[in-house]
């Protein structure tokens, strides 16, 4: 496991959870840090990235305006702050490092990452 995510947990719709994402052994690679989710028979998506060097956040439709990224370069941790949770926000939540491009499409591709941690379920209940 290149990456330990942490925080998640079971939860009622419109509460919070914040998730942590910190590498195992060696600090974070590539461009950015990105948080995917993916629910039960459904493809792994892009929820949120943050790039390491200027923090430039990328946030996917669904979670603008309730999620937020941040990062701290001295506990050498990303942060996916969760707020006005929804039961459709039920998911493994993964981190992954390892993207080599700024640009906004690759950003946000799965195959872009090379670097995945192994998940932290998240559950909203309704």
């Amino acid at each position: 496991v290149q990456l330990q995510a942490c925080g998640g947990g079971l939860v009622q719709a419109g509460g919070s959870l914040r998730l942590s994402c910190t590498p195992s052994g060696r600090t974070f690679s590539g461009y950015a840090v990105g948080w995917f989710r993916q629910a039960p028979g459904k493809e792994r998506q892009f929820v949120a990235a943050i790039a390491w060097r200027d923090a430039r956040p990328y946030y996917a439709d669904p979670v603008q305006g309730r999620f937020a990224i941040s990062r701290s370069a001295a506990r050498n941790t990303v942060y996916l702050q969760m707020n006005s949770l929804k039961p459709e926000d039920t998911a493994v939540y993964y981190c992954a490092d390892g993207v080599r491009d700024n640009d906004n499409y690759y950003v946000r591709r799965t195959a872009s990452y090379d670097g995945w941690g192994q998940g932290t379920q998240v559950t909203v209940s309704s």
